[in-house]
């Protein structure tokens, strides 16, 4: 039981059931800045410019 919030915040899982999310594959991965501050680079003629910051985010 989750006292902390007292399942208030408990959502149902979107995991699929037969799915093994330990093994290898593609995943996307969204993150969210502070006021949208574009610290990873820019998007210049529909491609991505990365910043320094950006780059190492990447790798």
């Amino acid at each position: 039981m989750d006292f902390k919030f007292k399942n208030k915040y408990r959502v149902k899982s979107t995991r699929l059931p037969n799915r093994d999310y330990a093994a290898n594959g593609y995943y996307f991965v969204t993150i969210c800045t502070q006021d949208k501050t574009c610290f990873f680079g820019d998007i210049i003629s529909g491609k991505i410019q990365l910043s320094e910051i950006g780059r190492i985010a990447q790798q």
